[in-house]
């Protein structure tokens, strides 16, 4: 069986196409100056329903990492590395972090976002070490 394939809808569509262009945007609230990623309808800072989809260099700093070696599902392969990523330009990212080597994903790694395709659709967001320009 394969990996479950994330379903885009109206609210998560722009992610999803930037994505496929690999791009990453994140929502950003206007009226409180709020970075979050979920999307939700409204900005969890202040409730603001106005938010919107700004872009991000997608490079940030490994914040919290566990390794997983049960699969959440079926069409997962195991172990992998499941980080929060802090984006240098705000927000934070729950995404695999492919460092090569398990153990070399830790807490203070710097990464980079790199695409990777789930389907002809679907672009998954994973990061990988950054070796800085």
């Amino acid at each position: 069986m394969s990996r479950p394939v994330p379903a885009p809808t109206p609210l998560t569509r722009p992610f999803w196409d930037a994505a496929r262009r690999g791009d990453l945007v994140v929502p950003h609230c206007p009226t409180c100056g709020l970075r979050f990623f979920v999307p939700e309808p409204a900005c969890p800072g202040c409730l603001a329903r106005d938010w919107r989809y700004v872009p991000s260099a997608g490079r940030g700093t490994v914040y919290s990492v566990t390794v997983v070696h049960r699969a959440p599902g079926p069409g997962f392969d195991t172990p992998f590395a499941l980080a929060v990523v802090d984006l240098d330009d705000g927000g934070t990212l729950l995404s695999h972090v492919d460092a090569g080597d398990l153990d070399g994903v830790i807490i203070g790694l710097r990464v980079r976002v790199d695409f990777r395709p789930l389907t002809d659709e679907i672009m998954l967001p994973y990061f990988v070490p950054d070796a800085g320009d």
